[in-house]
């Protein structure tokens, strides 16, 4: 029995420019298990664990760790050493499909840049016998899409992202404090997934503390998550989450519990909000930096790939320097 392969759509094309995005690259920095050499940057010690080839030193881009004062002393010119990279990649991402992320008010919706994340990242580490895989989280239950490798099983993970519905039969979602918060969802990754690789968890990352100064609630699991893997966080977010306008008596349904609210935008509960919409993103910010997890900001009304290239420089700019985090610019060429 022959299998019908999936078409790939306009809008998954347009959400994964293939050609733009593998002109990037991502480093990975953390030892990985695997059998292929050559690939990917390792752990112990430094970058790597095998001498490759000298070449000059750069300042601001290479780490003075890594000079080759033997071949400096005999040029005169200082040269680093080159490490080669430790085994193949296994890459597994976490993708927040609860309806919040069905939220969207600028280019395109939460889900859609979610997407189109996970599939930056697919093109940036995948190469021969690398595999990606997935768990979805839903607002009910968790859904574990196995790793493959090959353009075409990335591609066929990625229309399941995007046909994935928001809940079933449009029924209002119960009340998410069971087993699909966000801290649980990165508790089965680190469980179901220990062969150490890539870890990327894509979300708005909107899970609120119990209290004013605690810390998120994802955070305990995300820091055990980074003591194996090479994490990285990409947080969604619409411009909406961040301010809203005075427009007077508006009508709003919570997409987490269904719960109706009529609420009145004066210019005083506006500026409450952004006060405490920009608090909630330092938390987070500071909780990731906390964690020593890569923090990549990407807005449904920005340029998103723009935004992801000046994050793969910049990491590989400060690869074996410890995890460092990205944000967007200030200003940016929004998407038509």
């Amino acid at each position: 029995m022959t299998t019908e392969r999936r078409p790939r759509t306009d809008r998954l094309t347009r959400l994964a420019p293939e050609r733009t995005l593998r002109r990037l690259q991502l480093d990975i920095t953390r030892r990985l298990d695997g059998l292929l050499h050559g690939e990917h940057l390792g752990l112990i010690p430094g970058p790597g664990t095998e001498l490759a080839e000298a070449r000059l030193y750069q300042p601001g881009e290479d780490d003075v760790r890594h000079i080759d004062w033997a071949v400096t002393a005999r040029t005169t010119t200082p040269h680093v050493r080159d490490l080669i990279a430790d085994h193949e990649l296994e890459t597994w991402a976490l993708v927040d499909l609860t309806p919040s992320m069905d939220y969207g008010t600028a280019a395109l919706p939460k889900r859609d840049l979610a997407v189109a994340a996970l599939a930056a990242v697919g093109f940036l580490t995948v190469r021969l016998g690398d595999r990606v895989g997935a768990y979805l989280l839903h607002h009910d239950h968790l859904h574990r899409h196995p790793a493959r490798t090959g353009k075409h099983a990335l591609y066929t993970l990625l229309q399941t992202v995007l046909d994935t519905p928001i809940h079933p039969n449009d029924a209002p979602p119960p009340d998410t404090t069971g087993p699909t918060r966000l801290s649980e969802g990165i508790t089965s990754l680190a469980r179901g997934q220990t062969r150490r690789g890539l870890r990327v968890v894509i979300s708005d990352f909107l899970d609120l503390p119990p209290a004013p100064d605690a810390p998120p609630p994802w955070e305990p699991a995300l820091r055990r998550l980074a003591t194996r893997h090479h994490v990285l966080a990409i947080e969604i977010i619409d411009p909406r989450e961040l301010d809203l306008p005075d427009i007077g008596l508006v009508h709003m349904t919570d997409p987490e519990t269904g719960a109706d609210h009529e609420i009145a935008l004066t210019p005083k509960v506006a500026a409450a909000y952004a006060e405490a919409a920009a608090a909630h993103r330092a938390a987070n910010h500071a909780a990731l930096r906390r964690c020593g997890v890569p923090h990549l900001q990407l807005r449904t009304d920005r340029d998103w790939i723009a935004d992801i290239a000046r994050f793969a420089l910049r990491q590989r700019r400060v690869a074996g320097r410890g995890a460092p985090t990205a944000r967007p610019a200030t200003a940016g060429r929004a998407r038509p």
